[in-house]
């Protein structure tokens, strides 16, 4: 099926040591294209009731225990160059935020550096809309080239995405692969020291150094509640709460962290125990922020709650 197309391919390949909570199953088929080209042409010989997940850097995802079926993919080095012209960075879609925040800096370009506190790389942001420190990718994105299901490369401009609070439109099965992203002209070191203190505000106030992700939960519409997800959380009485080897981060209680012998499945009764209690406290439902993927394993369960429509 992949005759002439470059790149690895990996049966029940594990996943879990390549995320940021270092759990979870295998893949079914694993997939890491060369580049663009390779990824068109293997996306237009896949069936297309071939189910397809698309893995970038991995760092706000549960990979459940029981691996994920059907098809893996995870663009690898020929899809993080970093360009740079006058008024803006393009950037592939594995390139990784903070990278392209330090690339944006030494060029003398200004206003990405909120990139420098997303882990993660452009392409999920693009996906989930991410942000933080006052920006996100909708205030910077002139245009994604994605490569979609059926191996059709095209570029859509930012409207095309329909961006909202950590969400956007692009199609499931979609592969992010450039993003060209509006900057300004500033003094590199002044750009340089904002990126300083936005690693530090985010070192000072998350459990940067642990097995975690990014945020855990969205925050509500202020009009919902008038209080941030961590808010909520700490309201609750979550702060420090375990599921087996999973905790509620006791420096920032909208993360959970892997304490050393977490399972997939800890974590995410973990999180429903927390969207539990704080309904219970609140009458808030709040919305996974992380993306559980795939199956549990054999004789696993979660007791969810109803996911309200975003």
């Amino acid at each position: 099926m992949l005759a002439g197309v470059r790149g690895r391919v990996s049966v029940d390949q594990p996943l879990g040591q390549r995320t940021w909570f270092r759990v979870g199953g295998a893949a079914e088929c694993l997939f890491q294209p060369a580049h663009a080209d390779d990824l068109a042409m293997a996306m237009r010989r896949f069936s297309p009731e071939l189910p397809v997940l698309v893995l970038g850097a991995c760092s706000n995802v549960i990979i459940r225990d029981g691996g994920v079926p059907g098809l893996v993919i995870r663009p690898g080095g020929g899809f993080a160059k970093i360009e740079v012209e006058p008024g803006a960075v393009i950037a592939g879609g594995a390139a990784l935020d903070a990278t392209v925040a330090e690339t944006a800096a030494a060029a003398g370009l200004g206003g990405l550096e909120f990139l420098a506190g997303i882990p993660g790389s452009i392409g999920g942001a693009v996906r989930m809309n991410a942000g933080a420190y006052g920006s996100d990718m909708a205030a910077v994105l002139d245009w994604a080239e994605i490569i979609s299901r059926d191996g059709t490369l095209m570029r859509l401009p930012a409207s095309a995405l329909r961006f909202g609070y950590r969400r956007s439109a692009l199609p499931d099965g979609a592969v992010v692969v450039r993003a060209r992203l509006r900057a300004e002209p500033a003094d590199p070191a002044e750009v340089k020291e904002r990126i300083a203190g936005v690693r530090a505000a985010r070192e000072g106030s998350q459990p940067v150094r642990a097995r975690t992700g990014g945020s855990t939960f969205r925050n509500p519409e202020p009009e919902v509640s008038g209080m941030k997800a961590w808010q909520l959380i700490d309201a609750a009485g979550c702060r420090g709460l375990t599921a087996g080897g999973a905790q509620v981060s006791e420096k920032h209680c909208n993360f959970l962290i892997n304490t050393g012998d977490a399972t997939a499945a800890d974590l995410e009764t973990l999180g429903e125990t927390v969207r539990r209690r704080v309904l219970e406290t609140s009458g808030v439902t709040l919305h996974w922020e992380i993306r559980r993927i795939g199956l549990p394993a054999a004789g696993e369960s979660v007791n969810s709650i109803e996911e309200p429509v975003a």
